[in-house]
Parts: structure tokens; C-alpha cells; sequence
């Protein structure tokens, strides 16, 4: 649609370039104070710009599409603290180019399905919806396919591409904004307005998600914090209890993990951490529950598992982490800490106890027999007698 357009401006094509360009401003504006709020408590960066981006593929010639993103992202640039404080010049401009590219992908879509504009779109029915998914498709892939490996990511899973189901419903909410703009803005220009009110009340939900998250994840390690663990481990038990069925509880401590602090410093020693959390998750299932508890002890939830089963994953997560192999900086240049070991306690319901309190002191008695014991050791409740 786009690209088959000539690339000259008729005063339609203006006036709708200043509308999109003032509902963007607008609503960056008026989500200020949400992302201030976000800024505050550290939650990842919330970008809903391609509503008007999109909408832009939709009913501009492409060079005003490539002004259109360039406006908003000069805003974001100099208006949002975050990106003054936290991302440089070139990083702007990197981030508004790859939307660029985007739009043009999607826009390439419309010129090869020969869609020469968006009432074309309505009048064709359901060959048109067809032109439209299409270009909604290639603008969501597009920028999947292009942002992650030019950020150097170094995980490409279909995951990290893509995201998460609630990364996705979000962009696909935006897009289809996106879309209900563009047909606004052809019915009666001034209608552009009421994207508006949904836009900000996404932005705000969005925020409370992030916020509850944050709440309950622990910063060093990107684990489940206390709150978070416990609340998980409390619905496993409610299902446990009405299914008759089994768990285990795993008290996971690093032995001497003070030496490592004294020895290498406390930025070496959060590496380890890290490290740690990801050897531990790594040896357990996907649904299985990590978490920390603060320092340098762990704590695990296995649903469905009985005391044979606990005993062998709880060795698992001992062996995993006794094959770490950290790097961490140093003033000499980086170096490797190895030689780790963890000492592990666990308890299994409802052997160990019946309510969540007593099942975690069960393991926390029994890591601290592992402890006195020898440590790099697994010790079960069952076996203090």
C-alpha cells in the first residue's frame, strides 16, 4: 500500500502525519507518570509506539512513516528519564532505524499483495482481511527476527525471539490498535482520539503486571523471592491436599560461601550466585519452583515427586553445582572460581509434615545435619529419626 503509492504528499497525506504524530506525542506524554512509576521500580521498558507506527504503514506514503517513527523516538530520547539516563544517542537512533525497517517490511507486504489502500481493504471483504493479516504478520516477525540478533543476543530460541504469551498478546494488542486507528482515521480523522483512553489503560495494566512480578522475583538472581516461593509452594500444597498426591521441599546451601566474598569480593560473589541459580534450574524441571532465600540459600518445590525421586534430583542439583566453572572480572584480568559445593536438605509431603511451615523447617533440619555432617552432601528429613 505504501510502496505503491507515489511518494508525494497530498495535504490528506499531511494532516493525517501530524494527527498520528500528536496522538503519539500525546499519549507518550500522558504515560509519563507510569513510567516513572516503572523507572522507580526497575521493571523492563514498556514501548507502545507501534500503534501509531503501524497505523502510519497503513495510511502514509513510506517516507512520512520513516518521519512518523523518527518523531516519536526523538520524544522518547529527550522527554523519557530512562532513556536520558540509561541509553545512548546511538541506541536511540539503532532502535528507531530497526522500526523503520519494520514498517517498511509490513508495507512491502501490502505493495506485493497489490492493496492499494486501506478502503481498498474494506471493500474487498475477506481477501482483504487476508492482506492485512499478512502485513500484520510480517511487521510482528520482522521485528522479532531483526532486533534480538541485532542486540547480540546470544540465546536465539524461538523463546527469546518471540517472547513469552504475554509479551505476544501485547504486541498483537497494539498492532490490532494499530489497525482500529487506521480505520478511524479513514472514517473521520478526530477518531484517532479515542485510541487514547484504551492505550493508556493497557500501559497502566501492563505496569501492575510488571510490578507484581518485581514483587515477588529476587534482583540478584532473577529467581522467585521469598514471597513468591511461598506462594507458589502454598498452592501446590492446597492442589496436593485435594489430589492425594506428593511434593518435595529442597533447602539448597553453598558451603563456605563466605570465603568467596572475603577472597574475591562481593561483585564475584553475586557472579556465583547467579551462576548457582542457573546450574539449580538447569537440574530441574520446567515447572518446578526456584527460589531464593536470601544470602546464599535456595529453595526448590518438586510437585509430584516422592522421597525415591526427591533423593535423585536433589543429587542432580549437588552435581551440577559442583561442575561450575565461573568466570568473574578482575583488576589482573577475569579469573575462575570452581571447586563449589552445596549442602541439601529435603522434606517430602505429607511424611514430613502437613502444612508448609513444618515441611520447610523439615528441610531446613535436615541442610543443617548435611552442614555438621561433612557437607557437599543431600540429607533427608526421614533420616534425623
Amino acid at each position: 500500500m505504501t510502496a505503491a503509492r507515489a511518494e508525494h504528499f497530498s495535504g490528506r497525506d499531511l494532516l493525517v502525519f501530524g494527527l498520528l504524530s500528536g496522538c503519539g506525542l500525546l499519549q507518550a506524554e500522558l504515560g509519563r507518570e507510569v513510567e516513572r512509576l516503572r523507572l522507580r521500580s526497575g521493571t523492563p521498558h514498556i514501548n507502545l509506539t507501534s500503534v501509531w507506527s503501524f497505523a502510519g504503514v497503513l495510511l502514509l506514503p513510506s517516507a512520512l512513516v520513516t518521519g512518523l517513527v523518527a518523531i516519536l523516538y526523538l520524544y522518547l530520547a529527550t522527554r523519557s528519564p530512562y532513556r536520558v539516563r540509561r541509553v545512548s544517542a546511538f541506541r536511540v537512533v539503532f532502535n528507531a532505524a530497526l522500526v523503520v525497517v519494520t514498517c517498511q517490511a509490513a508495507a512491502a507486504v501490502l505493495s506485493w499483495t497489490a492493496t492499494p489502500s486501506l478502503k481498498s481493504v474494506l471493500h474487498a471483504g475477506w481477501s482483504g482481511f487476508g492482506d492485512l493479516f499478512l502485513a500484520t504478520a510480517a511487521y510482528f516477525v520482522v521485528a522479532a527476527l531483526i532486533t534480538v540478533p541485532g542486540l547480540n543476543a546470544p540465546d536465539r530460541s524461538l523463546r527469546t525471539l518471540f517472547g513469552g504469551w504475554g509479551d505476544n498478546l501485547l504486541e498483537a494488542a497494539t498492532l490490532c490498535l494499530g489497525i482500529l486507528t487506521a480505520l478511524a482515521v479513514t472514517t473521520m480523522a478526530e477518531l484517532a482520539l479515542c485510541v487514547l483512553p484504551p492505550l493508556l489503560v493497557i500501559h497502566r495494566a501492563v505496569l501492575v503486571k510488571q510490578l507484581e512480578i518485581a514483587a515477588t522475583t529476587d534482583e540478584k538472581t532473577g529467581l522467585l523471592n521469598t514471597t513468591g516461593w511461598h506462594a507458589l509452594a502454598a498452592r501446590e500444597l492446597g492442589r496436593a491436599q485435594r489430589t492425594d498426591s506428593s511434593f518435595g521441599v529442597l533447602m539448597v546451601d553453598l558451603d563456605r560461601f563466605k570465603r568467596i566474598n572475603d577472597e574475591h569480593g562481593h561483585l564475584s560473589g553475586d557472579a556465583v550466585l547467579r551462576a548457582v541459580a542457573a546450574a539449580i534450574t538447569g537440574a530441574v524441571r520446567e515447572y518446578d519452583s526456584v527460589g531464593r532465600f536470601g544470602g546464599e540459600e535456595f529453595v526448590v518445590l518438586l510437585p509430584g515427586l516422592r522421597q525415591p525421586g526427591i533423593r535423585v534430583v536433589a543429587e542432580r542439583v549437588r552435581e551440577a553445582i559442583a561442575r561450575l566453572v565461573v568466570e568473574v572480572p578482575a583488576a589482573n584480568g577475569p579469573k575462575t572460581i570452581d571447586g563449589l559445593s552445596a549442602s541439601i536438605g529435603l522434606a517430602t509431603y505429607p511424611e514430613s509434615g502437613t502444612a508448609l511451615e513444618r515441611l520447610v523447617h523439615a528441610a531446613d533440619q535436615a541442610l543443617y545435619r548435611a552442614k555438621n555432617t561433612g557437607r557437599n552432601k543431600v540429607v533427608s528429613s526421614a533420616d534425623l529419626g
